[in-house]
This record gives C-alpha cells, structure tokens and sequence, in this order.
C-alpha cells in the first residue's frame, strides 16, 4: 500500500535531492515512492503538484551540474517567455563555467563558456554584458543567407568540437534568480543567460528552422530588439558559430503571427523561392489594410497559413472575408493548412513556385 501524502514545509513545491531529503530527516525512502513527489532525474525528486514544463526539467537539471551552471540555449528562451522553445521532455541546454568539466547526460546538453582571458586579440571589459558568457559549441558555418546547411554546392556542417578560447566575464542572470556562482535557488526561477545571448547559442546550437522561429518570437515579444541582436553578433565576432549566429539572425524578422508561420517561411527560403514578406500591409477597398500572413508583393502573390488546430466558426469566416478581400485588390493569395505544410511540403512548394512564375517571378 503506498505511503499516505506527507510534505514537509521544507519541501512545499519544491525540486530537491531525495538523498539530501533523507540525509535532513525530512523524508524517508518510504516516502519518496508516495504520490506526493515525482522523480524527474537520478535521485532528484519535486512536488507532484508542480506543472510538468521546461522550466521543471530546467530546475531539476541543475541540481546535478556544477556550482556556477547556468540555462542556456533553446531552454533560457524557454525561461523568457518563449513557450515553444523547448518542452518538458526536450533537452535541458546549461552553460558550465570555463574551469569545469562536465559531460552531457540524458536529457542535459553540457556547453562550456568561453575561457575569461584574450578573446581572439581582443579585450574584454570587466563590465561586459551576458551576451559574452555564451556558450559556443563549434556548429560548422558560414553559411549565406539564401542557402540552407546540406544545400547542393555546400559541405554539411562539421561535427559540434570544444570552443576555442575566448574572453567572458559571468553571465548576468534574471532578477529574483539565484547567483550561479553559489548554491542553486529551489525555489526561484533557474539562473539563465540573458535574452540576447541565448538568441546567439539558440541561432549556433539548433536548427536553423526552430531556432529562426525562437528568435522572431523574442523580438516579436521585445525581449530582444535588432539593435541588441547586432550588437551580440559583433560582441561574438571572433567566436566559433559567429557567421552561422550572424546569418540565422538575418533569417529572423520578429513579424511571424505563430511559430509555424517562422517555419513555413524559412522552409520555402530553403527550398529556394523568393524571401517573403511577413504581415505586408495590403490597402484594399474602403481603404482597409489587411495582413496577409507571407507576402511577394512585386507579383501580388500572398500565403495565409491555418492553424486547423486553432480553428473556429468564426475564424473561418474572418479568414474566407480576408481572402476574398485580397482577392479583389488583385492578389492571387494560396490558404495553406497545417496538414499540408506538414505532410505535403514538396507539393506546396512546387505549388508557390509555379504561381509565383506565373505572376512574373524567374528563378
């Protein structure tokens, strides 16, 4: 029969070491089989009540890394807000300090910061921002901007290697977070790099795709502006990754209406149509500007992406008024479900390809 609930006030919502629990007299082996705590990690238990999200898999995984770790990546833009960034069972990307050695383990995807010192000729201010405490594993570049990694003419990336060693002070860490050089905070947020420096090791260490899509809703929300994008990218300059930052950052445009529209527009810059242009504003009549979602406006050509998942009644009929709207102001506009765009890409493309030739385009 399994133990009735016992939470200690110690532990109230909290993420923990069961052995320190047992080690404190708070709870025993007994009670750590109970349904009030979940074991998310070897030997790192939470209250069961917590919801079951990345910033949980973030807390739990620091609790196993080094004094200093930080969240980094794909999972610090999780923590600013980026709810798409990562899921619960995603990896867990932590930034270890400089002298420590950690390797990666299930579910934790280790990156080493840069060394403090001479950064590639150049030095660094004491008082230098986040941004510099980046984590860089080596992800093959430069690539250009109208060419995807593993396009034809292009090697594929080589393998992710050690950093080389560049100059950074500590990450700036978001307020009410715990110091990362000491002990972890259990009940505040996870310590993470700051929105633009994890927009630089999100463009370095993921997909393009997802990483454009992450990128455009941190400027989207405001968390990152351009200006601060650029100033990461010349702050990183002589850091490996630098060109493949510079040109994910080019990809972005912080327009994007969902994640997928980030995708959708990425995929067919891949496939080598046109860049489009996000949320064009169209006049049509009674003087009404309407955004189509992707936009060629030189061939009047429009994408309206739908979320079936998102859909309603009502929806449908605002999105069928829009298009009939665009329609007589002269714009030939293709409604693309979800279902397509992910089971029948290759068509679609061939699709906006011969429409867009039509209306003028040459490739």
């Amino acid at each position: 029969m399994p133990p009735h609930p016992h939470r200690p006030p110690e532990l109230d919502r909290q993420v923990f070491r069961g052995s320190d629990a047992i080690r404190r007299g708070l709870l025993s082996r007994h009670h750590l089989r109970g349904a009030s705590w979940v074991r998310l990690r070897q030997d790192v238990y939470a209250d069961a009540r917590l919801d079951r999200d990345h910033a949980l898999a973030c807390r739990a995984a620091l609790l196993r890394m080094p004094p200093g770790t930080v969240i980094a990546g794909p999972s610090a833009a999780y923590l600013h807000g980026v709810t798409h960034a990562a899921e619960f069972t995603d990896d867990v990307h932590v930034l270890v300090p400089a002298a420590v050695r950690a390797d990666s383990q299930p579910g934790v995807r280790v990156h080493q910061a840069p060394l403090a010192g001479a950064r590639a000729g150049l030095l660094v201010p004491a008082g230098a921002g986040a941004s510099d405490a980046a984590g860089s594993s080596r992800v093959g570049g430069p690539f250009p901007a109208d060419r995807p990694p593993g396009a034809p003419g292009r090697s594929r990336p080589p393998a992710p290697t050690r950093p080389s060693v560049v100059a950074t002070p500590r990450p700036r860490i978001p307020a009410g977070a715990s110091d990362p050089g000491g002990p972890p905070n259990p009940g505040g947020p996870p310590p993470c790099t700051d929105p633009a420096a994890c927009a630089w090791e999100t463009a370095v260490w993921a997909d393009p795709v997802r990483a454009v899509a992450i990128i455009d809703t941190l400027l989207g929300t405001g968390a990152v502006s351009r200006s601060t994008l650029a100033t990461e990218a010349a702050r990183n300059a002589c850091r490996p990754g630098a060109r493949r930052a510079s040109w994910v950052f080019g990809l972005a445009d912080g327009l994007a209406q969902s994640p997928r529209e980030s995708h959708l527009r990425v995929r067919l810059m891949f496939a080598g149509l046109p860049r489009p242009m996000a949320q064009h504003p169209v006049r049509v009549s009674a003087g009404l500007v309407l955004h189509p979602g992707l936009a060629w406006p030189q061939y009047r050509v429009a994408v309206e992406y739908d979320d079936e998942r998102r859909a309603d009644p009502e929806r449908t009929h605002l999105d069928r008024r829009r298009l009939d709207q665009l329609a007589r102001a002269g714009w030939l506009v293709l409604h693309i479900a979800d279902r397509r765009l992910r089971k029948e890409f290759p068509a679609l493309v061939r699709e906006i390809r011969s429409t867009l030739v039509a209306r003028g385009w040459r490739p």
